[in-house]
């Protein structure tokens, strides 16, 4: 399966900013494609072809050192957008990845192999019990943290969300503050010198 880069991705795989690889992207050095939420999306053997043509060193498969990595699951492009800017603005240099949908979600639990997993369970093609089931329940991937978000959440929901293996749930609109909060406290300390 070949590995699908985000811009952000793409950015920190060749240590420039986000704005850098999307000029890249609009001057046609880079071949992207969009996502159905007009997110760009870039294949990583295009990204490399363009890098070894540039002499930019292509790091090793280990992703940052230390780095939490975090996938967010949401069909709505403006909750993707405000999660991922609040995380990356985030003092805790978080890694973040999103998918639109269950398909994609699913491909970037296998790739990315996020820490934790930010889950709307309202999209359409996703059943948020079985994906909380379905993680818990495999030692490979049993220990990623989830957040799950709805804008219909009652007391019993919340419980069974729980009881299927979610950590937090948040019901929308989305209160960012706690939001992230609860995420330092899920992921813990990300380094030990840094501000507690």
């Amino acid at each position: 399966m070949e590995d699908i880069f985000t811009v952000y991705k793409a950015s920190q795989y060749c240590n420039v900013s986000s704005k850098t690889i999307i000029n890249w992207i609009e001057s046609g050095h880079i071949n992207a494609y969009k996502t159905v939420g007009g997110h760009r999306r870039i294949k990583r053997s295009d990204l490399e072809t363009f890098m070894k043509k540039q002499g930019i060193p292509i790091p090793d498969e280990e992703p940052g050192e230390g780095r939490k990595r975090i996938l967010v699951v949401d069909d709505d492009p403006i909750i993707v957008e405000t999660i991922v800017q609040a995380l990356e603005e985030d003092e805790h240099d978080y890694e973040v990845v999103s998918a639109a949908d269950g398909f994609e979600a699913g491909l970037q639990v296998n790739h990315f192999k996020p820490h934790l997993l930010i889950l709307d369970i309202m999209m359409p093609d996703i059943k948020g019990y079985e994906v909380c089931q379905k993680i818990k329940g495999d030692p490979e991937t049993r220990d990623i943290k989830i957040i799950v978000l709805s804008a219909y959440l009652d007391e019993e929901r919340f419980k069974k969300m729980k009881e299927y293996g979610a950590d937090v749930c948040f019901s929308k609109p989305l209160p960012l503050p706690q939001l992230k909060e609860e995420i330092a406290r899920l992921l813990g300390p990300t380094d030990e010198g840094g501000p507690g």
